[in-house]
């Protein structure tokens, strides 16, 4: 037998078939077990740069950014713009995973229960201290949820989530595009 290192249960590994960089790109699991921290981390920023900006410029960052305008300056490239863009991207970001689950909950005829699953799972605002907690917190939407069936039940609702925000390119669809599209 040989030797084997032992890996950290948190480490992301690809399947065999699978490159790291394509595993991470499409890991909707992924995406929504980082989202409260990114949501955590937009709102920080943008209360650190206004404190910081109204430190250094006596002044708010739109009454600033409204007199620059009108004075026509350039903040092309300067560390105001580069951090307004950075909080920008993140919240743009947020935006497009609130959009597809709410499309989600809107359109998908499971939508509702997916959505519950979700929200208590990965976007509410408060971390659940545990699984039994979300399982507790699941029993007004769902009539009796064991934990096979959260986990499953779970797992189906990233998916479907999965295929709202990559289409014919996530985890549940390469099958298909790989029977449509062979490989030379």
């Amino acid at each position: 037998m040989a030797n084997k290192k032992p890996q950290p249960k948190n480490e992301l590994r690809p399947p065999e078939w699978q490159s790291r960089e394509e595993y991470l790109y499409h890991n909707t699991l992924k995406l929504l077990q980082k989202y409260r921290d990114v949501v955590w981390s937009v709102e920080a920023a943008v209360i650190q740069t206004r404190l910081n900006f109204e430190l250094e410029f006596e002044s708010t960052i739109e009454d600033f950014l409204e007199l620059s305008y009108a004075a026509g300056a350039d903040l092309t490239g300067t560390d105001i713009e580069g951090q307004m863009r950075t909080i920008e991207r993140n919240k743009k970001m947020l935006r497009i995973v609130d959009n597809a689950v709410d499309i989600m909950r809107r359109k998908h005829k499971r939508g509702e229960k997916y959505y519950w699953l979700l929200y208590y799972s990965f976007l509410s605002e408060r971390e659940p201290e545990n699984t039994e907690e979300v399982i507790n917190s699941l029993c007004e939407h769902f009539k009796d949820i064991s934990w096979k069936t959260f986990f499953r039940k779970r797992k189906e609702a990233v998916d479907c989530l999965s295929s709202l925000l990559w289409g014919y390119t996530s985890k549940d669809c390469l099958d298909l595009v790989d029977h449509l599209i062979p490989e030379k």
